[in-house]
């Protein structure tokens, strides 16, 4: 499977693209319950591609078919680095898309499948890379440590949290860590931008349950559960979250606004966003909080008025703006509505600076020359909310150079997943940089 260049050394970015392949021919799907297949096959394969060149890797069970891999690598010299990624995808139904969703094919010079950029084509990167320097013996001095993690899409508490919680010392010594999503890069005003993932929303997964008073739907009744969730939700839905700007945010406006000739506000950040063109959806949504319905049920015959009805709501957070976001949400829930939480977790930002961001820079800019480098601060939600709990500085870095014309964050848990395979290539080169470098 690997490749060699003329020179002897095996080429980092040789194999990656079978590799991202074969992942996404493995099904993991999940679906946020037991319900799919797991990604024990997945595990499997990660750690046969990891023992073929002599890394040793232990497989963790959360649960029957929820496996995580870990293996530790490089040297001894310095603090420990985490490399990690996740195995587990969201669902695809397959009658939506253009191919088998897993079928890795490769059409029109993209690899399509599920987790195409969410995220097998980091861990491909990431393993064609790794495989490539210990059959070269070019091997980090500092010490690595290589996870792969179940149940990320889920919130990562089979995956990520058991770690933490219960496999400690594997990470221990481990001070800084980089995973997904940053790294890729987007065109603004003709320059490419490669965006960094320094901070990350805190997420608040809820179910909101309104109780009220049975009766026949032909009567008044004004004690009606549906009625108080639908007009909670409403106004959730509705509501106009104001602009504010973290340290990360504040750096990656400062250079849009370099480049658009204009200082970087508040009051111009929305128009700035906008400069980004299909990424603005993703960047739109990291300068302010954001609260979002996402499933009702109540009801189970058109003449029959419920005891009970619910809703869950998809709520992210700003670092910093916890307090604001939890307060404007119990006024728009109201004081008759229970708020239960399916997964709550803390928003993170890690200082933009520091050799590991000088490293990513370098590593960009000597593929991509021209381009710029900046942080940005990422909507959803990572493993790196569970790894920072013991300490470490988190980035995502999963290098990729993007057609301008692609909607990339279109792509992410969308139909038609794909991502170029000259940039997969691209990315295993500068994640091969990068580790020279750390």
């Amino acid at each position: 499977m690997a490749n060699q260049s003329p020179n002897g050394a095996h080429d980092p970015a040789g194999e990656v693209v079978e590799l991202c392949r074969d992942l996404i021919r493995i099904d993991t799907t999940n679906y946020g319950n037991d319900d799919g297949p797991g990604e024990r096959k997945a595990a499997e394969y990660v750690a046969t591609l990891l023992d073929e060149v002599g890394i040793e890797s232990t497989l963790y069970e959360a649960a029957p078919g929820r496996t995580s891999v870990i293996a530790q690598w490089g040297g001894s010299t310095g603090a420990g680095l985490l490399l990690h990624g996740h195995l587990d995808v969201v669902p695809a139904e397959a009658s939506d898309w253009q191919v088998d969703p897993f079928s890795g094919e490769i059409q029109d010079g993209y690899v399509w499948g599920r987790g195409a950029v969410d995220m097998k084509d980091f861990d491909a990167m990431l393993l064609s890379v790794v495989r490539a320097r210990q059959r070269d013996g070019r091997v980090p001095e500092r010490p690595v440590t290589l996870c792969f993690t179940a149940d990320e899409e889920a919130g990562g508490h089979q995956g990520a949290q058991v770690l933490v919680e219960q496999h400690a010392e594997q990470l221990e010594g481990c001070t800084e860590t980089v995973g997904e999503v940053g790294g890729f890069s987007a065109t603004v005003r003709g320059r490419r931008i490669y965006l960094i993932e320094a901070a990350e929303k805190g997420m608040a997964w809820m179910r909101l349950t309104a109780r009220g008073r049975a009766g026949h739907g032909s009567m008044i009744n004004q004690d009606n559960a549906i009625t108080d969730l639908a007009t909670a939700v409403a106004r959730i839905g509705a509501h106009d979250w104001p602009v504010r700007l973290t340290p990360t945010m504040k750096t990656l406006l400062a250079a849009v606004g370099e480049l658009a000739g204009t200082e970087a506000t508040p009051e111009n950040a929305p128009a700035l966003i906008e400069e980004f063109g299909s990424a603005a959806r993703m960047l739109g949504a990291v300068i302010r909080n954001t609260a979002n319905p996402t499933m009702l049920s109540a009801g189970y015959k058109v003449n029959v008025i419920p005891t009970e009805a619910s809703a869950h709501v998809d709520g992210r957070f700003l670092p910093g703006f916890e307090d604001e976001f939890f307060a404007t949400l119990a006024e728009l829930v109201g004081e008759h509505i229970e708020i239960d939480y399916v997964s709550r977790q803390q928003p993170w930002e890690t200082p933009y600076d520091g050799d590991l961001v000088d490293a990513m820079t370098r590593s960009l800019l000597a593929e991509d020359p021209e381009a710029i480098v900046a942080p940005y601060l990422m909507s959803g939600g990572t493993d790196a909310k569970h790894f920072r709990k013991l300490g470490m500085r988190s980035y995502g870095f999963a290098p990729l150079r993007l057609p301008a014309d692609l909607d990339f964050t279109a792509l992410f848990h969308g139909v038609d997943e794909r991502v170029p395979v000259d940039a997969l290539e691209f990315g295993a080169r500068v994640f091969d940089r990068f580790l020279d470098d750390v």
